[in-house]
Parts: C-alpha cells; sequence; structure tokens
C-alpha cells in the first residue's frame, strides 16, 4: 500500500473518531473516564501549543480497534488503569517504546516497564477497610492475614474477573509461589461473608452496613465516599477504617493508571511529549487531586485526605510483573472456586 493511500485511510479513519493528524494535535485512546483528566489535557495545551483529541472507551475495546485500524490508526497514545490491562495491550503489541531522559529521571523504576513500552503515572493503593467496633488493627494489618481462618465469614471482596484483584493475586504470585498465592486465595474464599458482588464502594458499604467486617478496595473509593455529597454515605466511610497493609515488610500493593506510544503514531514526537508531561508536578498534582491517587514522582503535594493519612511504605515490585502474572492469577481464582 502506497503511503498516500494510506494517509488517505489515516484521514478517514481520522474524520471517523473525532481524531485528526496535525502537527499540533496529539490523539489520545484513554480507558479512564475522570471528568478530571481534561484539566490535564488542557494544562498540556496550554503549555505546548499541542491540542489534545480524546477517543474513550473501555480498554479491551481500544485494543480491539487500534489493531482493526493497523497502520492507518490515528491513535498516538493508549491510556488506561491498572497493569494487567496494560500488560494485555503490549501483548496485543500495540505499544512502541520509548526512551527519555525525562521519564528515566522523573519515574521511579517501579513505574517504568523495564522496555519503555509503557509508564505508571498515578498509583492507587488496594486498601483493606475494617469496622473498628469488631476487628483490632493487628488483626488484618497484612494481605497474608486476611487468609487466617479467624477471619471466617467476615471478608467482602469483589469478583475474580476484577482487574484490581487480578492483580493483587498477581502480586501475591510474585511474592509467595504459585503454591502460596492459591493458599491465600483458598484462604480468603474460605473468610468470604458473602459471595463477591458489587464494585468497590459497595465493599466498604458492607463494612459500614454490618454485612461484613473487613473489605479490600482501592483507597479513592474511600475518599470519594468520604467526600460525597451524600451524607449517607460520607457517614457509611466514618464508620470504617483504612488500613495500608504489610507496612513491615513489603508494602501495600500498589497499582497504576498508566500510558504509552502507539506502535506507527502519526504524531510520534507530540506523544512523547505528552508522556513526559505527565509526569510533570503540574499533571501529577492533577493526578492526586483531581482523582484522590497517589502521584509517582516524590516530593509532588497529594490532597488534604491523602495528606492526613501520613506516609506509609509501597511495594516496589515493578508493576510489570502484575501483568506477567495475571494468566496465572486468574487460573488460581478459577481453581479456589472464586467467583
Amino acid at each position: 500500500m502506497s503511503n498516500v493511500s494510506r494517509l488517505a485511510i489515516a484521514i478517514a479513519l481520522a474524520g471517523a473518531s473525532g481524531l485528526a493528524y496535525a502537527d499540533g494535535s496529539v490523539n489520545v485512546y484513554s480507558a479512564r473516564h475522570y471528568d478530571s483528566d481534561q484539566a490535564m489535557y488542557d494544562a498540556f495545551t496550554e503549555q505546548t501549543g499541542i491540542e489534545v483529541n480524546v477517543l474513550q472507551g473501555d480498554s479491551d475495546q481500544l485494543i480491539q480497534r487500534i489493531k482493526r485500524e493497523g497502520e492507518a490508526s490515528p491513535a498516538d497514545i493508549m491510556m488506561t488503569v491498572d497493569a494487567g490491562r496494560l500488560w494485555r495491550a503490549e501483548e496485543e503489541d500495540i505499544f512502541a517504546p520509548v526512551d527519555s531522559e525525562v521519564l528515566n529521571e522523573r519515574l521511579p523504576e517501579s513505574m517504568r516497564h523495564p522496555e519503555g513500552d509503557w509508564f505508571g503515572f498515578s498509583q492507587r493503593v488496594r486498601a483493606i477497610f475494617y469496622n473498628p467496633e469488631t476487628i483490632e488493627p493487628e488483626q488484618v494489618d497484612s494481605y497474608e492475614k486476611l487468609a487466617d481462618p479467624s477471619l471466617k465469614g467476615k471478608i467482602c471482596i469483589r469478583s475474580s474477573n476484577n482487574i484490581y484483584n487480578q492483580s493483587l493475586l498477581a502480586s501475591m504470585v510474585e511474592h509467595h509461589g504459585v503454591e502460596g498465592a492459591e493458599e491465600w486465595a483458598q484462604g480468603v474464599v474460605d473468610n468470604m461473608a458473602r459471595d463477591p458482588e458489587g464494585g468497590d464502594r459497595d465493599q466498604i458499604k458492607g463494612v459500614a452496613s454490618g454485612e461484613c467486617d473487613v473489605a479490600v478496595a482501592n483507597h479513592y473509593y474511600y475518599v470519594r465516599l468520604l467526600t460525597s455529597d451524600d451524607a449517607d454515605e460520607r457517614e457509611a466511610a466514618e464508620s470504617v477504617q483504612i488500613l495500608f497493609p504489610n507496612q513491615d515488610d513489603r508494602g501495600a500493593h500498589v497499582n497504576v493508571g498508566g500510558a504509552g506510544l502507539v506502535k506507527g503514531a502519526p504524531n510520534h514526537d507530540n506523544a512523547v511529549t505528552f508522556l513526559e508531561f505527565l509526569a510533570s508536578d503540574e499533571a501529577q498534582e492533577l493526578f492526586a487531586v483531581g482523582n484522590h491517587e497517589f502521584p509517582v514522582v516524590e516530593g509532588v503535594a497529594v490532597d488534604e485526605v491523602l495528606g492526613s493519612w501520613g506516609e506509609f511504605k509501597k511495594d516496589e515490585v515493578n508493576v510489570s510483573v502484575l501483568g506477567e502474572n495475571n494468566p496465572e492469577a486468574v487460573k488460581i481464582f478459577d481453581r479456589v472456586g472464586w467467583r
């Protein structure tokens, strides 16, 4: 196919998707559905003069769309949440490696794919929540203790098809091996108060309502409840305590919101500039304040609620491992009957 033909197809696809090929633009396929991200795009445009065109969708759908579009894809950047989803895009050969001094210097090694295929730009902690009237913090101060028989019938946690839980189990595979991770998963299943149902907020609300005594959820869902306009949600959150586990050893499990350069990006240089901007103090603060996520760059201010929790230890395993171990985690879930 000639370059002219490719360009014609590209223009047609770009027009259909509302995206554009231009020296002054970057096309972002995003599976992040946060209103606060628009402020980040606006800040990038103000700083660089480069317009950001965004196509939003489900992560797997965006991956398949990029594959269908092939060389004619207008996509420059793919953004999504969780290392498991970034790994899926990597496995589908979506990303092109980026070697950037800015990203290498700004981002910790644990937030950079070893080959530069993608980068983590925000952190979310898979926290433990408990009812302080029925549970002592020492009972749940590690993920491992969630499998202790003393918690039988006390735990609310999401289903096995939830990517956040898949990545948590993938981290257990990394730290304890397949056999140890499976033993842990079986223990958690045995301790469930009910069959898995609902999202992260529902697990926290389950503790508040007394349906369970312990829950697992990403930290920012708790902040959303604490700061909700709904008085009942605020009251529910205030009755529950948050705990960041494993502070005496490896640290709390963290996952990422991340992005990578799409192979064949038509606005290659603008796309790399966009990735580098995501590592800037300004963008990191927007991640932190807009969606209550933790920045990955040291020294960047967090929002008021997160700041009130003080410093804590994070697991520093490279997040790419969470994706690599994802298939094994899914198999373990199936073997132990985690629905």
